[in-house]
């Protein structure tokens, strides 16, 4: 058998090709709507793209269990359609310009359309759900729903202002990490697993969601903007305090932190640059700390799942953290 370290991303990939394309396919049917503009901005959405690591994740934790039934294809196109939702809502909300890329749909459509599409969007994806009559996994999605919006009301109230790290790792288990661990036990419920299983997959898709977002912020301060596809340091621009903006306010000078206070209250960069941002988060290494605290997440995630058996499945989701981490974009 081959050691757990020796799968790569081609072989997840060839391992979920097949369920991969039924997600695309069953969320095409799924957005479709009687209201023409509600079924234009579904595949407006969809044919954007992603790296779909959410519905892989639920696969595969599913696939763990030696799971067979279509459930975990619909399910993954649940949760699917759940993170597009979010990612209407959050443009609407951050005057986002572009996604991925492209203009984002509230410039296409408007933001009026566009919360009500995002709504639409939620209400479809339960409706789905309810179809696979278990209401532990519909419990699970309400739960997610509730904590996520709960997560984007805490961030509009600490826009602008210094937070602490505490403060950070609540926001982005709620906006973040929670799907993660959402799809790893909705996956592990569909694969009949004991209520200690389905404890340690939630578990590791609560640290790989956290470090999921961690690298999203480091590469929102570092990576270009064709890599991006939005507009670098848009976090700070939008008034957030990621992991290394609040290691750098806890260890700068005070005429540093009053450059940093400055874009967050001001949500620009007016008379400081992107570059003297860079400057002071270099100087205090906050964005090696935030690469290691991903690191660590990465690896809290592989331990997680050290109880079950090695398998093909177990080689994938222990690849998984290590893409997440090296990842630049």
């Amino acid at each position: 058998m081959a050691s757990t370290t020796s799968i790569n991303g081609k072989e997840i990939f060839d391992l979920l090709r097949d369920d991969i394309v039924a997600i695309e396919e069953q969320f095409g049917r799924d957005t479709v709507s009687n209201v023409a503009a509600i079924t234009e901005i579904g595949e407006y959405l969809r044919a954007g793209g992603g790296k779909r690591i959410r519905p892989a994740l639920l696969l595969l934790s599913a696939k763990l269990f030696n799971y067979k039934g279509d459930g975990a294809v619909k399910l993954a196109s649940v949760v699917e359609i759940i993170h597009t939702a979010t990612l209407v809502h959050d443009d609407i909300i951050d005057e986002a310009q572009t996604r991925r890329g492209r203009p984002a749909a509230n410039t296409q459509w408007g933001n009026s359309m566009c919360v009500l599409a995002g709504d639409w969007l939620y209400m479809q994806a339960f409706k789905i759900a309810v179809h696979e009559r278990n209401f532990r996994i519909l419990d699970v999605l309400i739960e997610l729903t509730q904590q996520m919006v709960e997560g984007e009301l805490l961030q509009m109230e600490k826009l602008g202002k210094p937070i602490s790290l505490q403060e950070h790792l609540d926001l982005i288990y709620r906006k973040t990490a929670c799907l993660f661990s959402v799809c790893m036990r909705v996956g592990a419920i569909l694969g009949g697993a004991t209520d200690e299983e389905e404890k340690r997959l939630g578990q590791y898709g609560r640290q790989l969601g956290l470090a999921f977002q961690i690298v999203d912020d480091v590469l929102d301060l570092t990576a270009s903007e064709s890599v991006l596809g939005k507009p670098v340091a848009s976090d700070l621009r939008e008034g957030k305090a990621t992991m290394s903006v609040i290691h750098a306010l806890d260890h700068c000078t005070p005429v540093e932190r009053s450059h940093i206070e400055t874009i967050l209250r001001d949500r620009a960069f007016n008379g400081v640059t992107h570059a003297d941002i860079l400057t002071i988060l270099n100087r205090y290494a906050s964005l090696d700390f935030a690469s290691h605290e991903a690191s660590r997440y990465a690896e809290s995630a592989r331990n997680a799942i050290n109880m079950f058996p090695d398998s093909e499945i177990k080689r994938a989701l222990l690849w998984a953290p290590e893409f997440v981490v090296a990842r630049e974009k």
